[in-house]
């Protein structure tokens, strides 16, 4: 646990490391000073801490990875209100807003004043590099300053990025029991086996014996109070499975599990009318959608190429040639 001497950020202490093993049953809130943008000022990231007298699982909960997805902040907010006044066992760290830049600019990325810089995307970088650009530097500092040194299990909550819709949607390497329990106890509408691709957040938990969930909580960037609150019960109860609170958790209940989905692309650019709902079951050659030119003509209708169930689609009709247009999940 490092403080920066005599910094405050409206009467909050800053920190540049945080070591949870350090700090005294209750409440804490702490500015996390995360790295310094083009001009040298600090970035400072919002963390919650919530320690019991008694030992347990250490849980990190993160959100705003991507700068579009509000639901996860919200959610990682309102389990911060529920948590307030409880006794807990062991010790629950949330960090609400990971991607400022991407936050404040309302957009998915993160935001360089790198000309060089390719590709904003935060989660490909984890664990991120010291000695790297600029977004690979201030997800080191969060990684290994706050991240890792404070979790046995690990949520990061999402939601599907700007323009799409997903349901209560879990992604969760089935090979690792605690990370498929999670998922489980979230009793989401949809659940996928989740191997890992390299730099994305979860990927990097696991790969560090922290079993971890993604949790993707409805449509990017406008606010779905019912998805928020079901995520939030969700992570009740995973903290009542560990023992982090005293009461049982709530039955699992029955869901789509499977460990393949197809996504299905615009030909090419237009405005495209979803023709199903998410989580609606479809048969092979279902109409999906419709494609219409700048006129308002049918240029062309997106059909199932095998039965499945909608995952997502478009929720903005206008689509760029190769952009997202349904996501099909197909139960086991």
């Amino acid at each position: 646990m490092k403080f920066i001497e005599g910094n405050q950020i409206d009467g909050l202490a800053v920190i540049s490391s945080l070591d949870v093993t350090q700090l005294n049953a209750g409440q804490h809130k702490f500015w996390f000073r995360a790295a310094t943008d083009a001009l040298g000022q600090s970035q400072h990231l919002p963390v919650w801490v919530f320690k019991g007298e008694t030992a347990g699982k250490k849980m990190v909960i993160t959100a705003g990875v991507h700068g579009d997805e509000y639901n996860g902040v919200l959610a990682a907010q309102a389990i911060a209100r529920f948590l307030k006044g409880k006794e807990i066992a062991g010790c629950i760290t949330i960090v609400p807003t990971v991607n400022l830049s991407g936050l404040i600019n309302h957009n998915r990325n993160f935001f360089s004043s790198d000309p060089d810089l390719s590709g904003g995307n935060l989660n490909r970088h984890f664990p991120g590099n010291a000695n790297g650009n600029e977004p690979q530097r201030y997800v080191h500092n969060i990684w290994h300053k706050v991240l890792k040194p404070n979790a046995d299990l690990a949520i990061d909550l999402h939601t599907q990025t700007t323009g799409l819709a997903y349901p209560l949607y879990v992604f969760a390497d089935f090979r690792l029991k605690d990370a498929l329990q999670m998922a489980r106890l979230m009793n989401p509408d949809a659940l996928l086996n989740d191997p890992g691709d390299p730099g994305i957040l979860e990927t990097v938990w696991n790969e560090n014996h922290i079993p971890s969930i993604t949790v993707e909580i409805g449509v990017g960037r406008y606010t779905d109070s019912a998805m928020i609150t079901r995520a939030v019960d969700g992570a009740i109860n995973i903290f009542r499975y560990y023992q982090l609170l005293d009461d049982a958790p709530k039955t699992i209940k029955p869901t789509l599990e499977s460990t393949r989905v197809t996504s299905i692309s615009a030909v090419q650019g237009g405005f495209i009318l979803p023709h199903v709902s998410l989580m609606q079951p479809v048969e092979k050659d279902q109409l999906l959608a419709l494609h219409y030119d700048s006129f308002g003509e049918e240029v062309h209708e997106y059909r199932a190429p095998e039965a499945g169930v909608v995952l997502s689609h478009n929720v903005e009709s206008l689509r760029a040639a190769g952009s997202l247009v349904i996501r099909l999940i197909h139960p086991e």
